[in-house]
């Protein structure tokens, strides 16, 4: 990088107070798998960097009923992470997913998180399990859920001077059931065509085992639902109308049907280089029907 300023922050609070002094001049870097790809292909010139990597923001905190990582956490840690492992079993199943060996031992969740891309890999288990990020600057901390967290493509309530500093991630019931798939142009190493997530605590003792049992109701009743999808809409997406159709529902082959076709009808997808919006809607409505099936089958 030539014509800007780089600094080495060896605390978060030393972090911080460059933010304070710099603002929206200063760009912070972490792994940088995204950021200085920019650089290089002279997409960005930032005036300032800040680099947070010695700052301390490298951990994974088990407090019980929820699990706290830092924010310069690598996703090669977290998929190594026994904690993860075994109390947020959908990140773990993810994190798998994103990008290469070599770019998840760089690259970091909240880079990811702060990068705002719709196609985001990390945002769709968080989003799932109900996450939240802490954000810092001098004046103080805030909580900020993370469906409330981005605003549009590259946009986020992070303010200039503020430093994500943890995502907090509540652990689910031992029994929630969860399944997650991401469609891309390549089996690995790829971003995002869609990717989506479908997590319910089933109530009752199902009625059904299998999908070939016609009208069949595989559970008496689905609580704490959610259904999350990206790369279909400017920010990743929690299909909310598709969610609430699962929420306190028995759930059978019918009610499956019309959850896919409504949380396909939630996204708005673009053309792009990976695919077309028409696809995606397609792929969403296939997505969001397999991920229910895989679940009751």
């Amino acid at each position: 990088m030539s014509g800007g300023e780089f600094y080495r922050a060896s605390s978060v609070q030393e972090a911080l107070d460059l933010l304070a002094k710099y603002g929206a001049k200063a760009h912070v870097l972490a792994g940088g798998t995204d950021i200085m790809v920019k650089v290089n292909r002279r997409q960005l010139a930032p005036e300032v960097l800040v680099y947070i990597g010695e700052c301390g923001l490298n951990y994974i905190k088990d407090l019980g009923d929820k699990v706290v990582i830092g924010g310069a956490t690598p996703f090669a840690e977290i998929l190594r992470s026994d904690v993860v492992k075994k109390k947020l079993p959908l990140l773990a199943e993810a994190v798998k997913h994103i990008g290469t060996p070599a770019i998840r031992n760089v690259g970091t969740i909240g880079g990811n998180l702060v990068t705002a891309s719709p196609a985001a890999d990390s945002s769709v288990p968080l989003l799932a399990l109900g996450a939240s990020v802490k954000l810092a600057s001098k004046s103080g901390e805030r909580v900020v859920p993370l469906e409330g967290f981005f605003k549009g493509p590259g946009e986020t309530v992070r303010k200039p001077d503020e430093l994500l500093v943890e995502v907090i991630v509540p652990v689910p019931d031992k029994d929630l059931k969860f399944a997650y798939h991401k469609i891309g142009r390549r089996k690995a190493g790829t971003l995002s065509v869609v990717a989506g997530a479908v997590v319910f605590k089933a109530e009752g003792a199902p009625r059904g085992t299998a999908l070939a049992r016609d009208q069949a109701c595989y559970f008496e009743k689905c609580t704490q639902a959610r259904v999350v999808l990206n790369a279909v809409a400017p920010t990743p997406l929690v299909a909310k109308r598709a969610s609430a159709l699962l929420e306190g529902s028995a759930l059978d082959a019918e009610l499956i049907a019309k959850i896919a076709k409504t949380a396909a009808e939630e996204t708005s997808p673009i053309d792009d280089v990976r695919a077309s919006a028409w696809y995606r809607r397609q792929a969403s409505e296939g997505l969001v029907k397999s991920l229910l099936e895989r679940i009751v089958a």
